[in-house]
């Protein structure tokens, strides 16, 4: 009776705990204790069942979602972190994590959504993150991020919306930028993104909205932007932007197309309405 009743127990720990496999559960427990699991707002109880633990979701015994937003997370991001195989969906919005974006973060083939932003971050958006192809959604911004947009960003094909805004990336917007046919939602806003916005943004069919103010950006407002039919919403003011541009441009953008000359001085893009055309006057 004795044997029967520890084999039962013996069955019924397994059964609870098989939810996650072992390498899952050891990433997991990596993010807990790099992250200083113990002051989180909400934390884990490591000896309960993972599927009790909060803001991981699991389907089919495996990870697939992590939503450890607001939770006061301080500390790096493991480097393991791309052991999770079956992740959809990461959240780390808010928190205080610092250090630089693992380069496993490539290896989250099934990783739809991920959102690191209003951190501490540093160092560069890794070359890797292209490999994680199924991308929709990748937002980075209000952290300390460095280095330019990786050229390989081109290969997120599924990418709908790009949010690097408020940090401190710098050199040209690659060609790979226009490349992304599926952006909808496009904010390199609060950088120091310099050279010209290229006319190749017209390869941009479904893009709705396109923020890029307060960079170093030169030279003319593309008059390809008037091809864009999505195009709903933008704002390119406050850069070193010059020339002309269309009424139709200068309607759409939000601070009505006031610019920042060689002097420092501020200047708006005034429009003649009898041929469409605009001149430059400052104030």
């Amino acid at each position: 009776m004795k044997k029967i009743t520890l084999l039962i127990a013996i069955f019924f720990t397994f059964f609870s705990f098989a939810e996650v496999s072992q390498a899952e559960k050891s990433v997991l427990i990596s993010l807990y204790n790099s992250t200083n699991g113990s002051a989180w707002t909400t934390k884990w109880n490591l000896s309960q069942p993972v599927a009790t633990w909060y803001g991981v979701a699991i389907e089919n015994d495996k990870v697939i979602g992590l939503d450890l937003s607001n939770n006061n997370l301080k500390g790096t991001l493991p480097s393991d972190l791309g052991g999770l195989k079956n992740v959809r969906a990461i959240n780390f919005f808010k928190n205080e994590l610092t250090g630089e974006i693992p380069t496993s973060i490539g290896e989250l083939n099934s990783l739809v959504s991920l959102n690191l932003s209003f951190n501490k971050l540093e160092g560069s958006i890794p070359e890797s993150i292209s490999k994680a192809s199924n991308l929709v959604s990748l937002e980075l911004f209000m952290n300390g991020l460095t280095g330019s947009i990786p050229n390989s960003i081109s290969n997120l094909q599924k990418l709908e919306l790009l949010s690097l805004y408020n940090n401190q990336l710098t050199g040209e917007l690659p060609t790979a930028i226009y490349n992304l046919k599926s952006i909808k939602v496009l904010q390199l806003n609060s950088n120091k993104f310099s050279g010209i916005l290229s006319p190749e943004v017209a390869n941009l069919k479904n893009l709705e909205s396109l923020v890029l103010f307060d960079n170093n950006l030169v030279g003319t407002i593309p008059f390809e932007l008037e091809r864009l039919s999505n195009l709903k919403e933008m704002n390119v003011s406050y850069n070193n932007f010059n020339g002309f541009v269309s009424r139709g441009l200068a309607e759409k953008d939000t601070f009505k197309m006031t610019m920042v000359n060689e002097q420092g001085v501020a200047t708006t893009l005034s429009v003649y309405t009898e041929k469409d055309k605009a001149i430059v006057n400052e104030e």
